[in-house]
């Protein structure tokens, strides 16, 4: 689990800083195709391999080539792909021996925040389910914990695909399809299908106004 739970913070801080602009901001886009990559399992060292492997062959590009600065993390795709497949292929990892990035009390509080923004939506039973977990117990092992979380989670985002009007899931497939145009080609049908299940996702729950329930989120 080391690292496990700074896989957004990480990336994002990483493409910020090898684009060289601090103040740069992830899209949607961005951060559904980051949360792609965790759910599909791809190491935190693939990913920022492949940025870095993404802006060298960029930079390497004449001037005149790199009017256009790259807007989008979506550009490393193919590059953190490849590096995936390399520690796949048996690349060693980086070690890091990092606790969770987070203490009891801010797991508490992040679950109670949840449950209460839940019960405000009027999601009382998801509410009672966060309550009710044995959270001291469960920080011993954050494995499950975060399982537990994603449970309830998963049956929230189901809900909201339920509930949601034909209208507002063909305006969210078109915003991603004007968002990732440029990056197709950079990407397998597999990546795609997946990143636009995150992206419907994270569409419906902002809508909804409803909180993400993993960890990673903490502190995203």
């Amino acid at each position: 689990m080391t690292n496990y739970f700074n896989y957004f913070t990480e990336v994002e801080d990483h493409f910020q800083r090898v684009r060289g602009t601090g103040l740069f901001l992830l899209s949607p886009l961005d951060w559904a195709l980051i949360e792609s990559w965790k759910n599909a399992g791809i190491p935190l060292e693939a990913v920022l391999r492949g940025i870095d492997q993404a802006f060298e062959k960029w930079r390497k590009r004449p001037a005149r080539a790199r009017i256009q600065m790259v807007n989008s993390i979506a550009y490393c795709a193919q590059a953190i792909a490849a590096e995936a497949q390399a520690l796949a292929s048996g690349r060693p990892a980086r070690a890091s021996a990092a606790p969770p990035p987070f203490s009891l009390e801010d797991v508490r509080g992040f679950i109670g925040r949840n449950a209460e923004a839940l019960r405000k939506a009027g999601q009382q039973d998801l509410a009672a389910s966060l309550e009710a977990l044995d959270v001291e117990s469960l920080y011993t092992d954050m494995e499950q914990l975060e399982q537990r979380l994603t449970a309830i989670e998963e049956k929230m985002v189901a809900r909201l695909r339920a509930a949601a009007s034909e209208e507002a899931l063909f305006e969210a497939r078109r915003s991603l399809d004007v968002e990732l145009k440029p990056y197709r080609g950079k990407m397998s049908t597999e990546q795609l299908a997946m990143l636009e299940r995150q992206f419907l996702e994270r569409k419906l729950l902002a809508a909804g106004g409803l909180p993400r329930l993993s960890l990673f989120y903490l502190r995203a």
